[in-house]
């Protein structure tokens, strides 16, 4: 019988795939999902033929140059790879892929969570009622934002941007977009995004991090954007510069912001902490039964394509 492919699991995945990485491969599991640090990483890789690991394993230069000659492909259970060096793994001759596609509608939910608790001030509402701080209704507490007629700007029209338009159509919303590409949707097309950011009472942010949009919304950003804004971000933590939108938040030029992504998370700016109108989510995007078990069986998929001498459904690099 011929030797099933040895992987190494950086992190405890839902059962449903751990049953089937273990019926597919020979398989080295995290059951009790301790984070493996660098040192970790490289003593468990020895005699392993691949690695599926997850956004939160920094597989940096360093890293890469020592792992052993045997691996040959590291499958990220994600859909964005910056905390993969794509670079050094091509000079290595490693495939990265990754989970696009799968999680989609699950993240653009959280999306509407925020944009939706962020404008009607949930956050602060709940905390008055586990404080035991509520007196009673009143005509003027806690009065939020109304969706209704409002326009929505979408920084990047892929896959997850799209599904919150549509979500967002359904609250009665305007929706604008700024896109690399104009697309066929019926929204109104901005060529830049600062000519998006003036007209934008709300902002959802859907692009990758990459080295040009790390700090992307920045103050001078912020300052075009209408006064009393509701900014939603789902994307990445790095895409948003953290000073810059907490002096934005106190001064009102920012009403408020829904955020399920941190720069540096889990370790986010204890700022936003302090902030009562701030929306703050675990990393929550993706975070459904449905969900996880495909990104699980993408992942897997990638892997079976690969040592199967096929070209893996999604690759990043080959």
């Amino acid at each position: 019988m011929m030797q099933k492919p040895r992987l190494l699991v950086t992190r405890k995945l839902p059962d449903t795939v751990e049953k089937r990485l273990v019926d597919t491969f020979e398989t080295i599991l995290n059951p009790d999902d301790v984070p493996l640090d660098s040192e970790k990483l490289i003593q468990q890789s020895k005699n392993v033929d691949g690695i599926l690991c997850t956004p939160n394993d920094q597989i940096d230069t360093d890293l890469i140059a020592r792992l052993p000659d045997r691996i040959r492909i590291i499958s990220t259970f994600s859909v964005g790879y910056e905390h993969i060096d794509i670079t050094a793994c091509q000079r290595r001759g490693i495939v990265v892929t990754n989970t696009p596609g799968v999680l989609t509608d699950a993240t653009a939910d959280i999306a509407l969570l925020l944009l939706l608790g962020a404008a009607r001030r949930a956050y602060e509402g709940e905390r008055l009622i586990r404080e035991d701080k509520w007196t009673g209704w009143n005509p003027t507490q806690l009065i939020g934002i109304g969706l209704q007629g409002k326009r929505l700007g979408i920084l990047g029209m892929g896959r997850i941007g799209q599904a919150v338009a549509q979500r967002a159509q359904a609250f009665g919303m305007e929706i604008h977009y700024h896109n690399r590409t104009r697309l066929d949707h019926g929204a109104t097309y901005h060529d830049s995004a600062e000519s998006l950011l003036k007209v934008s009472d709300f902002l959802s942010l859907h692009f990758p991090l990459t080295p040009q949009t790390r700090g992307f919304l920045n103050a001078e950003r912020l300052a075009l954007m209408p006064k009393g804004a509701v900014v939603v971000n789902t994307a990445r933590g790095g895409v948003v510069e953290d000073e810059a939108l907490l002096a934005a938040l106190k001064s009102g030029q920012v009403a408020a912001a829904g955020l399920d992504v941190f720069d540096g998370e889990p370790n986010l700016h204890p700022g936003y902490r302090e902030m009562p109108n701030t929306l703050l989510l675990p990393h929550l995007g993706s975070a459904t039964l449905e969900t996880r078990n495909a990104m699980g069986f993408c992942a897997i998929d990638n892997l079976e394509a690969f040592f199967k001498g096929q070209t893996p459904p999604h690759p990043v690099t080959v």
